[in-house]
């Protein structure tokens, strides 16, 4: 069974929990938090998340915040984070496709619950195709 991360800040809450029910029984997913719709900092829940993902212990991650820039820029910092903010399932599926994204973050205020799970089900079922996007994916590294 595939190992999702999953984590979100105070706006990013709601749909965590229900991504997290949706998922449940498809995938193994660990929460990262937050547990509540108290206010926090973001980079507290990101951080933790992209690690697992960067160090293997999860494959993927999901990353929900409101506008979903905050928890992107927060993941990209880590050196292994390929992640892209998806506003529909096209992005979802490029971002994979074309750039091997292994976290995505999703903007809660913007979009439906229906669409965010429409979102998911895209990045979690599509592969990275490799090939000619290989090459760019190996120069995005930079150190």
């Amino acid at each position: 069974m595939k190992k999702i991360a999953i984590a979100a800040d105070h706006a990013g809450f709601e749909y965590k929990e229900l991504i997290k029910k949706y998922l449940e029984g498809k995938y193994e997913v660990q929460d990262f938090g937050t547990y509540s719709t108290d206010s926090v900092d973001y980079p507290d829940f990101v951080h933790p998340s992209a690690s697992s993902v960067e160090s293997g212990e999860n494959e993927l991650g999901i990353l929900i915040c409101g506008s979903g820039n905050g928890v992107q820029i927060t993941a990209n910092k880590h050196q292994k984070i390929r992640c892209a903010l998806c506003w529909m399932p096209e992005i979802a599926a490029l971002a994979r496709q074309h750039n091997d994204a292994n976290m995505i973050s999703i903007p809660a205020r913007f979009i439906s619950k229906e669409l965010a799970f429409e979102i998911v089900d895209k990045f979690l079922n599509t592969d990275f195709e490799g090939g000619r996007h290989q090459n760019r994916v190996d120069k995005i590294a930079f150190c």
